[in-house]
């Protein structure tokens, strides 16, 4: 493609997406575009926090206990330099949230990824072939469904700490963590997909495929696949939501990432220790960012439903 073109592709992409019926639906409604807005400037800063923090929360060298326990920069002894105040580490709560929200969004969007991936596949495979795989998988699904995920996510985390040396478990605790939280999601992705693919395997354009001489591999991947991820993709944007609440679940209890890597989950862990003792902004402000951040990933997955499914317009 020569240089000329890429620019035209460009617009053209640009226009098609602004006269569309998903841009029209995004524009008009106010509620979601602050919450997108709001997601965006947070998702953003945390991907960024190491360029937009104030200090380094890691860097011990630089931590004053005289300076722990800091109030907002508002409030009496407060500090300008601190606008959230310290905690009792003496370090920044403003840079611990941003690097705190980096690892929430981390484990979410990694722990969502991976339970989209393996039960879509899963779904389209057991919705295209049915048979004993198909019965064999969704039992199982079922049976997983019955157990609240907060339970099988703290079992997984259990036997790895129980497998695994205490120093190996704490450096792989995000990955742990990312694993207990996608493996305890992915029913809820199987069964939606293997729906779409038992829509998609009756229509015309598969018995097509089949005529022409596709394997079924290729009809699964090429064109049963595709038509099955708008519905994925609401979901997956419903459960991104759900994935970080459920880091800070784990991460409250004492059983997520290691206090060396603290998420918001973590914060608030801590911060909730003071709270009684006057240090209260040690876990409101955790508690709000956490509110904020699932709020507005839930306003943008409610759209979304509601606009890739026409029946409910």
């Amino acid at each position: 493609m020569s240089n000329a073109a890429q620019p035209n592709l460009l617009v053209d992409t640009l226009r098609r997406w602004r006269d569309s019926d998903l841009f029209h639906s995004f524009t008009r409604s106010p509620l979601v575009v602050i919450a997108a807005t709001v997601a965006l400037v947070m998702i953003l800063a945390a991907v960024f926090a190491p360029w937009v923090a104030p200090f380094n929360p890691f860097d011990t060298g630089g931590l004053k206990l005289m300076e722990a326990n800091t109030p907002p920069a508002w409030v009496k002894d407060g500090m300008p330099k601190f606008l959230l105040g310290t905690d009792e580490q003496g370090r920044d709560l403003l840079s611990a949230i941003l690097y705190g929200s980096r690892i929430s969004l981390l484990v979410g969007f990694s722990a969502i990824a991976f339970a989209a991936i393996f039960g879509t596949l899963l779904g389209v495979l057991c919705g295209y072939r049915g048979g004993l795989l198909d019965v064999a998988v969704m039992r199982i699904a079922d049976i997983q469904l019955t157990i609240p995920s907060i339970l099988i996510a703290l079992m997984i985390d259990g036997v790895a700490r129980t497998a695994l040396p205490r120093e190996l478990h704490n450096e792989v605790a995000i990955f742990v963590l990312i694993f207990a939280i996608g493996i305890a999601d992915w029913p809820q992705f199987a069964r939606v997909a293997r729906s779409a693919a038992l829509v998609e395997r009756s229509k015309d354009y598969v018995a097509a495929a089949r005529v022409i001489g596709r394997s079924p591999w290729s009809i699964v991947v090429r064109h049963v696949l595709p038509n099955t991820l708008g519905p994925v993709l609401v979901l997956a944007t419903v459960g991104l939501a759900l994935a970080i609440l459920s880091e800070a679940t784990l991460s409250f209890l004492g059983v997520g990432v290691p206090p060396t890597q603290p998420s918001l989950g973590t914060l608030i862990r801590v911060g909730q220790s003071f709270l009684f003792s006057g240090e209260w902004w040690c876990v409101l402000f955790p508690a709000l960012t956490l509110v904020l951040l699932v709020l507005a990933v839930n306003v943008l997955g409610d759209w979304l439903r509601d606009a890739l499914n026409p029946k409910l317009r």
